[in-house]
């Protein structure tokens, strides 16, 4: 039996601007941090037989590849060769849907699984663009590069995508008392809005194609801000990281409609009214964690005002591990 696992991410700056229709044209830049909270997978071979079964939210039992019916198992096993007995189970400690990139970061684990079963050692970078060719251009889905390399690597990383495609994985270069500081005034809250963030992300692709002025202005300027939340956390300016967040979240409501929604505007009103200096929805938007920058005293209030809108804090650490292999036995 094998336990893999890898970690859900939180975005700081930049994103958006890994999807091809945009870093194809421009280049984009994502800075973004890798959290204590994890898929995890197993995998193991049946004794008895030659069949695949895949646990999920579902239950299949097959006895080819290519009667998987999850979207992404069926491309992992075929890319890699895999034709049968095989067990696949997965557990998450956060639900799906919620903006923490969970589809990436369960491919990400189901690869490194698959590959620690045929005792194969693969590169990390290799690794994350594996798991961006399954998704992206086998399984199709509207997503970009961002969280399989934070799946991958961890940390607190800034990735810089060139046009052709190709990504150059930088560790942030912050003090040990900056990176506490950050994540002590971080704070996560879950709205209880699991959504699907293909419905955004295709039209944000569409747009962006389609060069609609208000779409491509605002990623260039989401690019330019995660610029400067990088300059600001590497000179330990950490209050103004919550300062250009509040920026960044009101140039990316420019994008699209379905981004934020009234109550997500309440409570993001509430948190500012108490002292929060700026915060976002994590991930494409439309439900999922409310992340908010709450430096000083502001911290008590927010959570407080937010607790009594029904909203449950997450406690988390940064991983600095990635993906990794827990047990093989």
């Amino acid at each position: 039996m094998i336990l893999v696992r890898a970690p859900l991410r939180i975005a700081l700056g930049g994103g958006g601007t890994d999807l091809p229709s945009y870093y194809e044209q421009y280049g984009g830049f994502i800075l973004s941090a890798a959290i204590d909270k994890y898929v995890y997978v197993y995998l193991n071979k049946p004794a008895a037989d030659e069949l695949i079964r895949v646990k999920y939210t579902r239950y299949e039992e097959v006895k080819t590849p290519s009667e998987v019916q999850h979207d992404l198992v069926r491309p992992a096993l075929l890319e890699l060769g895999i034709s049968g007995n095989i067990e696949i189970t997965s557990m998450a400690d956060v639900p799906a849907g919620t903006g923490l990139g969970s589809s990436a970061t369960y491919l990400v684990a189901l690869l490194t699984g698959l590959h620690e079963l045929k005792r194969e050692r693969i590169p990390t970078h290799a690794l994350a663009e594996e798991a961006c060719h399954i998704e992206m251009d086998l399984a199709g889905h509207a997503v970009g590069k961002h969280d399989h390399y934070m799946a991958a690597f961890g940390g607190i990383t800034c990735l810089e995508i060139e046009r052709d495609g190709r990504v150059t994985v930088t560790p942030l270069d912050i003090s040990p008392t900056t990176a506490a500081e950050l994540r002590h005034n971080v704070l996560l809250f879950f709205t209880g809005i699991t959504r699907s963030a293909n419905t955004i992300l295709a039209e944000q692709k569409r747009d962006t194609a389609s060069a609609q002025p208000n779409v491509v202005e605002s990623l260039h300027r989401t690019k330019e801000l995660g610029r400067q939340v990088k300059a600001a956390l590497e000179a330990g300016r950490v209050d103004e990281f919550g300062v250009i967040l509040h920026e960044h979240w009101e140039n990316k409501k420019r994008r699209s409609a379905l981004i934020s929604n009234p109550d997500v505007d309440r409570w993001y009103g509430i948190a500012r009214d108490c002292g929060a200096l700026g915060g976002k929805l994590v991930g494409a938007g439309g439900g999922g964690f409310l992340l908010l920058y709450c430096p000083g005293a502001a911290k008590a209030a927010v959570r407080e005002a937010l607790g009594r809108e029904g909203l449950r804090e997450m406690p988390y650490a940064f991983d600095y591990d990635g993906a990794k292999v827990m047990l093989n036995v």
